[in-house]
């Protein structure tokens, strides 16, 4: 029997590393008798920096998971891959002058390591490579598809352009109207953009969030995204001519309050009207502005309102009064029909319009307060429901009757036609860069846009070695004559492949499809493999992640499951959205600060466990916590505390004290069971150190170190594994035992106590079963027949009872 003081993490840990993956106890296996359970922790970009803070939490809090589950006796799928394509990793190979295909290889074999040393779970026979042929040939299989549906189109859209890089840039690397990479001023111009037509499942997208597990603000946040809202298209007479603007809006009741008209410096009227010449001058140059804006500044908040009068009125035909339109680029054409109409009096933004320009602002709702005075400022704006006053036939109903009553009408009188529109646009999936997957198009003068045929996928992105932007702004492939200059599948005429890439987004769309049968190079996944494992039953991610990737995400699949690809119309059944480590004192975690934790030296300081046991520790999983570094070394003083237990001479027990040692260890096991389940690790954890702290006071059976053993497995997989075969003497592995079981009727024959307050004063204190202690009628039964509680209770009026399960029961009386 192997006796140390301290646990000497550094030579176990090593050892065991080896003998796990020797064995591969963590592979799955495809159609076990077994029940399934695919958990999925979201597969990172490997960059050169190695494994962060956040990898290490978010893979502990799955692989926990994992290993819980399969000692519970489940089939359990939790594998690891790399998001490896895209432009971070191209920035670092032109700075670092590395090829991106050797710096991912590079990058990945160090994150491989870096997660075994940390001691995942991961089923490694599974791994996948989103840059690796065998995978993005699927990812192009994929979009060939959606081109074939007509769900893949091109089309001009505006980009953003930096003059110092020379190159096209996508929306996630403008920030604050300034180049990600250098810094510069961009400019806006139209272009040819390969586009995604998710608008087409907008609907789906929305609804069946129902069928998911996703906690509420997630689907929130998705919902929201989505943005589906019924709007009415109201249509305006311009005065003086023979043209009309069509106004969009969710808010018609509150029409009688419009006071001006504002339309998109894009939009198409403004080349139909004859604008007078005073006002034309002006309104060239402030087209020519926003033109160069991005549509997030466009309509970012706070920003004072612009805008140019165009000498043109419209009439609002409910009152006959005169709008002046206005061109303003907070006014979007991608949104509704690039006109709004101005109601200042109820929508801040048209406030601030108003204001910016005198405008008259006009009180069409009073609140609850009855408020009728004349509107000044931005606090007095009613954009919420209320009673509809100086609105004529509307006069006295709240906004929501007045929304139907007036769409009504306006639709009777024709008006306007209600319309269902989303907040969602049309996913611009173009890249101008080099890595990336190819688009796998061909254009040809003659038949247009041809899709490669697919047993000639992949379209291999080539190997070069320069692959820097081009002058151009289309993407360096394009340089490449020998790989650009092909044959037309159709005609056999001379033809041009298509240059941009795909973004980061399309490789990690259908990641979870590619881990159930990932060498399969036949199809997607064997469609009885796909039965067997989908869908995902538990999805781990963070909150950046929450709309865009989980909604392109469910996008493809739900697109698969129509061409019959693939099973089930969701992909992921439930999603746990965890939290954010700070750094000491409260600050993000960040290199300038040098306040960034590297879990590596962590675990090579404190040991693999101890950093386990304390990131889990810290909190709740889905909070935000404080790394603490006092915090993780009295985690390392648990861990030889730990280690000395297990070393310490069994005890003797007589039968009334082995009893109470047997059901505070049920107790534990009840109380683990139930905080695994739930992802509640921090007081799983805290429970341990409870028995710990019971077993050094009181001694510790043999069978009770296995159990405890059993429990720790899971947060503590090093250090477990190493008491189970070298101070337990039992076989190999921990890992593959059976989860303990509490035992019901043990508990059943255990006594808590029950505190009872009255008015939160301790009058009483009862004791009950286990069982009985946490269920609410049982515990005021007993009270009642209780002579030391009944005496505070009797003749008083009950006003409420608060009961906290197993531990007390307050009394609120007058």
């Amino acid at each position: 029997m192997v006796k140390k003081i301290l646990f000497n993490h550094k030579t176990i840990e090593s050892k065991w590393q080896r003998k796990w993956g020797d064995s591969q106890i963590y592979s799955a296996s495809d159609f076990s008798k077994n029940k399934k359970f695919y958990l999925l922790v979201e597969y990172p970009y490997p960059s050169g920096e190695g494994l962060h803070i956040g990898h290490a939490f978010t893979n502990t809090i799955g692989d926990i998971y994992a290993r819980y589950l399969r000692m519970k006796g489940f089939n359990v799928l939790f594998p690891m891959g790399w998001d490896s394509f895209g432009l971070p990793t191209e920035n670092s190979a032109i700075k670092l002058g590395i090829h991106p295909s050797i710096l991912t290889k590079r990058n990945t074999t160090r994150f491989r390591q870096q997660n075994k040393s940390l001691g995942m779970s991961f089923d490694w026979g599974r791994e996948i490579d989103t840059s690796s042929p065998d995978y993005y040939r699927w990812t192009q299989w994929i979009f060939l598809q959606l081109f074939k549906h007509g769900l893949a189109y091109k089309s001009e859209a505006k980009v953003g352009w930096c003059p110092k890089c020379k190159i096209i840039l996508s929306n996630e690397e403008i920030i604050a109207g300034k180049c990600e990479r250098c810094g510069a001023e961009i400019e806006y111009r139209k272009q040819k953009q390969w586009i995604l037509k998710i608008t087409a499942y907008a609907d789906r997208l929305s609804k069946e969030l129902d069928l998911v597990k996703f906690p509420s603000y997630v689907k929130k946040s998705q919902r929201d995204w989505i943005g589906r809202k019924e709007w009415i298209d109201i249509t305006y007479e311009i005065e003086g001519t023979k043209e009309k603007i069509v106004v969009s809006t969710t808010r018609p009741e509150t029409n009688f309050g419009a006071t001006f008209v504002v339309i998109a410096p894009e939009h198409p009227i403004l080349s139909k009207l004859e604008i007078p010449s005073q006002y034309q001058k002006k309104l060239a140059e402030y087209i020519k502005k926003a033109q160069n804006k991005s549509e997030l500044e466009r309509i970012s908040e706070g920003k004072i309102k612009t805008g140019v009068f165009i000498g043109r009125y419209c009439i609002n035909r409910l009152n006959g009064k005169k709008l002046p339109i206005w061109v303003a680029d907070f006014v979007l054409m991608s949104v509704g029909t690039g006109a709004v109409v101005g109601v200042p009096g109820h929508d801040r933004r048209d406030f601030e319009f108003a204001k910016q320009f005198k405008l008259p602002i006009v009180r069409v709702i009073v609140g609850e307060d009855k408020d009728t005075s004349e509107i000044t400022t931005a606090s007095q704006v009613q954009e919420k429901d209320g009673q509809l006053i100086n609105s004529d036939f509307l006069n006295g109903l709240s906004c929501q009757e007045g929304i139907h009553k007036i769409m009504d009408y306006l639709e009777n009188k024709r008006w306007g036609k209600r319309v269902i529109r989303y907040h969602l646009r049309d996913w611009i999936f173009s890249r101008q860069h080099y890595w990336g997957e190819p688009i796998p198009i061909i254009h040809c003068s003659k038949c247009g846009l041809v899709p490669v045929p697919e047993n000639q996928l992949p379209v291999k992105l080539p190997d070069v070695k320069k692959y820097e932007p081009t002058d151009t702004g289309e993407s360096p492939l394009a340089k490449i004559a020998t790989w650009v200059n092909t044959t037309c599948p159709k005609c056999r005429g001379r033809a041009k492949r298509e240059t941009d890439t795909m973004p980061n987004w399309a490789g990690s769309s259908w990641y979870y499809l590619r881990f159930l049968d990932p060498k399969n190079n036949r199809c997607l996944a064997d469609r009885s493999k796909l039965d067997y494992w989908l869908p995902v039953d538990i999805y781990i991610g963070g909150a950046e992640h929450t709309t865009l990737h989980l909604l392109y995400s469910r996008f493809w699949h739900k697109f698969l499951n129509d061409i019959k690809s693939i099973p089930g119309k969701e992909p992921y059944l439930a999603r746990r959205q965890h939290g954010v480590i700070l750094g000491e004192g409260g600050m993000r975690m960040s290199k300038s600060r040098g306040n960034v934790i590297n879990p590596l030296i962590m675990a090579e300081k404190f040991g693999t466990d101890t950093l386990r046991l304390y990131l889990m520790f810290m909190g709740p999983y889905d909070s935000t916590m404080v790394w603490n570094t006092e915090g993780i070394e009295g985690m390392r003083r648990f861990i030889d505390k730990l280690w000395k237990l297990f070393q310490q001479k069994n005890s003797e027990f007589n039968p009334e004290d082995e009893k109470t040692l047997n059901i505070k260890l049920q107790q534990t096991i009840k109380k683990i069971t139930e905080d695994i389940e739930q992802f509640k690790y921090n007081t799983a954890i805290a429970q341990l150190m409870i028995l710990v702290n019971f077993f050094k006071e009181n001694g510790v059976t043999n069978q009770a170190k296995k159990v405890l053993c059993q429990l720790i497995a899971p947060f503590a997989p090093y250090f477990a594994e190493e008491v189970w075969v070298n101070i337990l003497n039992q076989d190999f592995s921990v890992h593959k035992q059976n989860w303990p079981q509490f035992n019901k009727n043990i508990l059943s024959g255990s006594k808590k106590t029950i505190v009872v307050q009255v008015n939160g004063k301790v009058r009483d204190q009862i004791g009950l079963t286990q069982e009985g202690s946490e269920n609410q009628k049982e515990v005021e039964r007993v009270v009642q027949n209780s002579p030391k509680s009944i005496k505070w209770l009797q003749g008083k009026k009950l006003r409420k009872t608060v009961f906290v399960a197993g531990k007390l029961i307050n009394f609120v009386v007058d």
